[in-house]
């Protein structure tokens, strides 16, 4: 559970903020120490915004005891196609893990057990926000390793039915077609709605 933020690090936080539209290094990087987890959080955003963050920096943070960086860590890798996200997609709260997934579809191109990871999270996640974004991660990424867990998540709950719809639009072939006329009959009519726009 997340601590209320108290008055000090909320200051500092702003301050943290503040620094990175000004390009206070010094700040960001006192920010980056700081017992508050909510302002390490700015600070990462801060030296992303000035066009200062690494690889370096963002693997330490990946292991930052609070979740609240980690999923930041996540966030911010979508900008660093070599960055290596395993380790945030098998994280142990599910926040960071949906954003991992996010940014993994954010790559051209992903390592094999990245893959394999995104194939089981989607068929087998107990968290449906996770199973949701690692399904259009895999849509996003259109290996076709990872066709069969889509068409599997084609019977999932409804916000996941959808997301695996959009998801098939890199994939042809006879199962994808069967899956998208079953989606024009689906209970859900945002889903049929994807279907029928995949249709054509």
């Amino acid at each position: 559970m997340n601590t209320p933020e108290s008055s000090e690090h909320a200051e500092q936080r702003r301050l943290v903020v503040l620094a990175g539209h000004t390009g206070d290094l010094d700040t960001v990087r006192d920010g980056l120490e700081h017992v508050a987890a909510p302002v390490r959080d700015a600070a990462l955003g801060a030296l992303a915004r000035m066009e200062l963050l690494d690889e370096a920096t963002l693997l330490r943070f990946a292991r930052d005891p609070d979740p609240r960086v980690r999923n930041r860590v996540a966030e911010l890798a979508a900008g660093f196609p070599g960055f290596d996200l395993l380790a945030l997609l098998n994280d142990d709260d599910p926040m960071v893990v949906e954003m991992a997934a996010w940014s993994c579809g954010e790559h051209e191109k992903v390592s094999d057990p990245i893959m394999e990871r995104l194939i089981a999270m989607t068929t087998t996640h107990n968290e449906p926000l996770v199973r949701e974004a690692a399904v259009a991660a895999l849509g996003a990424i259109g290996d076709d390793r990872g066709l069969p867990a889509i068409l599997s998540a084609c019977t999932d709950k409804p916000a996941i039915r959808r997301r695996a719809m959009l998801a098939l639009a890199p994939f042809d072939g006879p199962d994808v077609d069967a899956a998208l006329k079953r989606g024009l009959e689906d209970r859900d009519w945002q889903v049929r709605q994807a279907a029928e726009d995949l249709l054509g």
